[in-house]
């Protein structure tokens, strides 16, 4: 398995991302195009229905995504403080905002301390602590 590093850590599950996301845009348009043919004769009925199951799919295809990020970025924030804890005897400072703590988890335990005073300081962004990383810290289990 490859390195991971701030060129490959992102991470797409083809047939999530591509594949899927794909078919709900092209079913949606289709459904849209057959909605609006629809309105010149009386009956849409079932071109609204095929509409509205599009607009669900959209909306289910943004959430299924969002909710386990959610969760995932809290067990990230309290691996994080429980890390930061461990080497320096206290608790992540409240000023850091959630992007900069996901970010700060690449972070070896010899850059972490340093890069978070600096994330504080600076006002650094979560694209700028990775690429602040000398040894980075491979997180392959977030999607």
């Amino acid at each position: 398995m490859m390195e991971q590093n701030l060129k490959n850590h992102s991470r797409y599950v083809k047939g999530y991302h591509f594949v899927l996301s794909f078919l709900i845009l092209i079913g949606t348009i289709g459904a849209i195009i057959n909605f609006y043919h629809s309105l010149s004769n009386a009956n849409h009925y079932n071109s609204a229905l095929l509409l509205i199951l599009f607009l669900i799919a959209i909306i289910l295809f943004w959430y299924v995504r969002q909710f386990p990020l959610k969760a995932q970025d809290r067990a990230i924030f309290a691996q994080e403080n429980l890390r930061y804890f461990s080497l320096a005897g206290k608790l992540l400072p409240q000023e850091l905002r959630g992007s900069q703590i996901i970010a700060l988890r690449f972070a070896s335990d010899e850059e972490l301390i340093i890069l978070v005073d600096r994330a504080i300081a600076e006002k650094l962004s979560s694209k700028e602590i990775k690429a602040s990383i000398k040894k980075w810290r491979e997180d392959r289990y977030r999607l």
